[in-house]
């Protein structure tokens, strides 16, 4: 806005000047004399060019053909201002001196070309109220712009079919609109300006509307009431307040935009295709104040993020290319789901075909490199799409697209969660964290994260984990980590321990158990683990075997063992779970158990043979074998003895 004030400042000085002339007559000496008055008042050259002439019925009046005003020294754009035509209309008591009232004012065409060189240097500083032109040799210090109070009033001024460009040759941004529209009244100087205009920095016309309350203190520097709205295709954006004229702005802020895509494409910018829920829409309330450095400070800051609504307050540097933001937010139920899935615009069929597996939709996570800095968050839920979380305290650090949640008190599945989740796109995606768990219910955790309902619980744990990729499917299957998970009294739903201990019926039921303990290692999205330990009323269980978190399958081995009484001996019968998480087949390993179990049998019935074995060398042999002598030693010997009184029997 600040560009669009100095661009309709041009048009005014080219105003006073033409005005100046209306005294000099004939005709076709005013151009030559306007362009000099206009030159010695800007500092540039200026020309006008077609018949200038001067009308005094039915208003005093001066019309020009083509006029440009000369760009800075250093630039080679062209003119800074260029228009087809020009129509001035004054009030007659101007001839007898005093104030001059413009009753009209009309631009045809007009072309304001504003440039930022690469060091700095601006082209609408012109040589007027004490300032320096801007070509200026180096080492020159300029003196700072003082205002002189303007003498005149304008009760109408139109501007058709305007261009205005923008050229910041330091960063290589350029800024174009055309086809623009002015409306300005202004019927007194210390009084109230009012305006509209349209603007097409794209496709879409843009309304502006409002009013400046006190331009003559505002043309001297100081600070005066203002009033604007933004009427974009999607919505709005309006704001009540104060401002300067070197764009430092205090007030009341109020935007509602049904489509902020929408609205980006509109201003000329591209769209940020921003996830549901991170501003996709927009519905914002808040106390603002902008600084001449770029500063931006929110206070009673209440905004509806297309489904998120969040309170607080926060300040925004805008100076950088990535603005830096430092917050301090609470929000209700805060549905972040959108950041964890795709949101592509496959078909029902691809939908349901999905449904087998992780979804292969890409999860597009570029709003984490929109912006850097710091939050601190309270909210009442946080839905993180395959797991949801209840209260949470969490400070959000974002860092050139990199996004840490540090975890100081969140309550999820009735657990007490502390640690960190980390989501880093600065190099592909990539999903992490690390986590201390207390007091978990298994069942609502399960359920959300691995769409398992068998297993219910309460449990400690802990967890670290890693996974890359642009899809939940290639997250899922290239997750590595570790962790360690110890329960209370739980159920195990699908089969009945008991049952299949005593009658090998493995149909139906559930297993009761009193702890529960395990530690796993993660690596390429499968789950390891060898030592699960369960207790139960009656018996024991161990577990060893691989979880497939990326393939959504298992193949677990568990070992159940009933416990040994006064008359009896523990039997073990391990069981087979395996398959996919949906439907996993649950049977009893019958050779395992037979090595198991049999094992002891086999041993006492080797024992019996080598006994009866040894006393039958004995007596055949009659030799006594002493305590742990080979067998095979003590037939050898013996058969030597023998062979040997054998020998000297046939010599005596």
């Amino acid at each position: 806005m600040r560009w669009i004030f100095r661009a309709v400042l041009l048009v005014f000085i080219l105003a006073i000047g033409l005005v100046a002339m209306v005294f000099m007559l004939p005709g076709d000496r005013i151009a030559a004399l306007a362009s000099d008055q206009i030159s010695d008042l800007t500092g540039r050259d200026v020309t006008m060019s077609g018949d200038t002439t001067v009308s005094f019925y039915p208003t005093l009046g001066v019309s020009t053909g083509a006029v440009t005003i000369a760009n800075a020294d250093w630039s080679d754009q062209g003119p800074m201002f260029e228009a087809a035509r020009l129509k001035i209309a004054v009030e007659p008591r101007a001839l007898w001196g005093g104030a001059i009232r413009i009753t009209g004012l009309e631009a045809i065409g007009p072309r304001v070309h504003l440039e930022k060189s690469a060091d700095g240097r601006v082209n609408w500083e012109l040589g007027v109220d004490g300032v320096a032109p801007s070509g200026q040799a180096d080492g020159e210090s300029s003196a700072p712009a003082e205002s002189s109070r303007l003498a005149l009033t304008l009760d109408r001024a139109l501007i058709e079919d305007a261009t205005f460009i923008y050229d910041d040759h330091s960063t290589g941004a350029r800024t174009e609109m055309t086809g623009m529209q002015f409306d300005l009244r202004w019927p007194e100087y210390e009084g109230r300006a009012t305006f509209d205009a349209t603007l097409r920095p794209a496709s879409d016309d843009i309304q502006i509307s409002g009013y400046l309350d006190q331009v003559g203190a505002f043309i001297d520097g100081a600070v005066s009431d203002v009033s604007a709205t933004i009427m974009l295709p999607s919505g709005e954006v309006a704001f009540l307040g104060r401002a300067s004229a070197d764009g430092e702005v205090d007030g009341q802020l109020t935007a509602q935009l049904d489509d902020t895509n929408q609205a980006m494409v509109a201003l000329g910018q591209p769209p940020a295709d921003l996830p549901d829920g991170f501003g996709s829409a927009i519905d914002v309330s808040t106390q603002v104040t902008f600084t001449n450095d770029q500063r931006l400070s929110l206070r009673d800051l209440v905004m509806d993020l297309g489904g998120n609504s969040i309170t607080g307050e926060a300040d925004v540097e805008l100076a950088g290319q990535i603005p830096v933001l430092t917050a301090r937010l609470e929000a209700g139920n805060l549905d972040l789901s959108a950041l964890s899935s795709g949101e592509s615009g496959a078909g029902e069929a691809e939908a349901t075909t999905e449904t087998a597996g992780w979804s292969k939709d890409p999860i597009d996570a570029s709003a984490l490199g929109m912006l850097n800095g710091e939050m601190v968050l309270k909210a009442d839920s946080i839905d993180l799409g395959a797991l949801k979380i209840g209260s949470a305290k969490a400070k959000l650090e974002l860092d050139r697209s990199r996004l840490v949640f540090r975890l100081r008190n969140v309550e999820a599945y009735d657990a007490v969660i502390k640690g960190r989740f980390v989501m880093n796109n600065r190099s592909g995606l990539s999903v992490g964290g690390a986590l201390n768990i207390e007091g978990m219910d298994m069942e609502a955790f399960l359920k959300d994260a691995a769409d398992i309902d068998k297993f219910s619980g309460t449990a400690d744990a802990t967890l670290e984990f890693l996974g890359v990729g642009e899809t939940q499917h290639d997250i899922m299957n290239s997750l590595s980590g570790e962790g360690s998970i110890q329960t209370g009294r739980g159920v195990i739903a699908g089969f009945d321990l008991d049952r299949l201990m005593r009658s090998g019926d493995i149909t139906g039921g559930t297993t009761i158990f009193d702890t529960m303990g395990a530690s796993f290692v993660i690596k390429d999205g499968n789950l390891f683990n060898d030592d699960l330990r369960m207790e139960l009323p009656l018996a024991k269980a161990d577990g060893e075997g691989v979880i497939g978190i990326g393939t959504r399958n298992l193949n677990y081995v568990f070992t159940p063992k009933l416990l040994e009484g006064e008359t009896s001996r523990g039997l073990a019968i391990p069981v087979r779970i395996k398959g996919s998480w949906d439907d996993p087949s649950i049977q009893p390993d019958l050779g395992k158990a037979i090595e198991l179990n049999l094992a002891a049998e086999r041993e006492e019935l080797e024992n019996q043979a080598e006994a009866e074995l040894r006393r039958t060398v004995e007596e055949e042999l009659g030799v006594e074998l002493e305590e742990g002598q080979d067998l095979e030693d003590a037939v050898r010997e013996a058969v030597e003895d023998e062979a040997l009184d054998g020998l000297r029997s046939l010599f005596e």
